[in-house]
């Protein structure tokens, strides 16, 4: 075999023989002793060499190898104050899998920051260095959580089309596929088709996939591919979705202090699991907070600024809650001029829109003229809400805006491992 323990394990085996594997992360020649330190994905060892044990030609061979050159080494593990790691591991033998070029096109160990273009093209290295690990660490902890209280929540995973032939709500933001002779487009939203689950008697179900938008923005918030978690339950209205949404959340920020705290230290984050039920703040309440503060009209979404003075009041998790109908979807649930619908929001960050969903044939109909659609385009759907369609509720949510808020850092793209933005098609 090629190891028998991770760095994070040896220590464990102090007095015996372990075999470790992992990148050359720096070496330090003092005379007849050298160190490498040597890293894989759990953390660090300290291979200590010592000439008169390893041989002189050893001795020589393994202190030339270049950073980020694969090995492994075979020794005794020691316990000792002086290591800084806390322990040395004293090598008989080392295997050299593959040696790196040099010099790297994007340091690993280096403590000077590239800039992100830099790190996108030698994304293969940038994903190396600890504290970039650590943010993709702490979004599969999230990830974990929120699955995990769905599936106790008795919901159904499934997996709906990703090449469609109509918008999930129109407009222009899709992008155009071939499908052999048909013209068809990436969706947007599982939107519709976990709306015809509701229907089709699956009572409870979710998504986490993949979602596209052709959106024009090239910011450090925005993506035009990215990981949609997606909730739709039957006989529910707009609290029951926001319960489900805030517990989930709950127990995905959960999740990641108690499984990655470590990578949350590394990252210089220290969160406490919030307290539930998050503050409900109705549209007029948001304006009224904003009132002398932002210029605003009733029926206009908030601007940039006018979140931000709403998260400095608000320092936390909060919804946002009764928006004038004009301007939510047509399958929002319409009370009067407002929308029974709801947007998630972290301070100044928008993190999830959801709704009770219209489940009238009629009112839905009428609902898409409205809003300048064609109902004959949308059929399939439409078909699902003629023959026994029960009230309904759900959510949608951007994992990488969660992980940019758990994670603390500053650019979206840093949540994705190859993130697609409006320039990049590879990596």
């Amino acid at each position: 075999m090629f190891r028998t323990c991770t760095t994070q394990d040896a220590k464990n085996f102090d007095g015996k023989e372990v075999k470790v594997c992992g990148w050359v992360h720096d070496i330090r020649v003092l005379g007849r002793i050298a160190f490498i330190i040597l890293r894989d994905r759990y953390g660090f060892a300290q291979l200590t060499l010592i000439k008169s044990i390893i041989g002189k030609e050893n001795f020589k061979k393994y202190t030339k190898l270049t950073r980020e050159s694969v090995i492994c080494a075979r020794g005794k593990v020691q316990l000792t104050e002086q290591a800084k790691l806390g322990f040395e591991i004293l090598p008989e033998e080392i295997n050299v899998l593959s040696v790196a070029s040099a010099p790297l096109p994007l340091g690993v160990a280096d403590k000077v920051q590239a800039d992100m273009e830099t790190r996108i093209e030698n994304r293969f290295l940038d994903l190396r260095k600890p504290e970039v690990l650590a943010v993709f660490r702490v979004r599969s902890a999230l990830l974990q959580g929120m699955r995990d209280t769905l599936i106790a929540h008795k919901f159904i995973e499934v997996h709906t089309p990703k090449i469609v032939a109509t918008a999930t709500e129109g407009g222009t933001e899709l992008f155009p596929v071939k499908y052999f002779e048909k013209d068809a487009y990436l969706n947007q939203s599982p939107q519709l088709y976990k709306q015809i689950l509701m229907g089709a008697g699956f009572d409870r179900v979710f998504e986490i996939a993949p979602a596209f938008r052709a959106e024009e923005h090239n910011t450090t918030r925005h993506l035009n591919e990215f990981i949609s978690i997606d909730a739709e339950l039957s006989f529910a209205n707009d609290e029951d979705a926001m319960q489900i949404l805030e517990e989930a959340i709950q127990n995905a920020i959960r999740y990641a202090v108690e499984r990655e705290g470590d990578a949350l230290e590394l990252l210089g984050m220290k969160w406490e699991v919030p307290e539930i039920p998050f503050r409900r703040v109705t549209y007029d309440e948001a304006l009224e907070l904003l009132s002398g503060e932002v210029d605003m009209d009733w029926g206009e979404d908030f601007s940039t600024e006018a979140l931000k003075v709403l998260g400095e009041k608000i320092n936390d998790f909060y919804y946002i809650t009764r928006w004038p109908l004009e301007t939510k979807p047509f399958y929002v649930m319409p009370d009067g001029d407002k929308a029974l619908a709801f947007d998630l929001m972290y301070r100044d960050k928008e993190l999830s829109s959801g709704a009770q969903r219209n489940h009238n044939y009629e009112s839905l109909v009428q609902n898409m003229r409205a809003k300048g659609l064609n109902p004959d385009n949308f059929e399939f759907y439409l078909n699902a809400f003629r023959y026994g369609m029960p009230p309904h509720a759900g959510w949608g949510l951007g994992l990488e805006r969660l992980v940019m808020i758990i994670t603390g850092v500053k650019n979206i793209r840093e949540c994705v491992i190859f993130p697609r933005d409006r320039t990049r098609l590879v990596p």
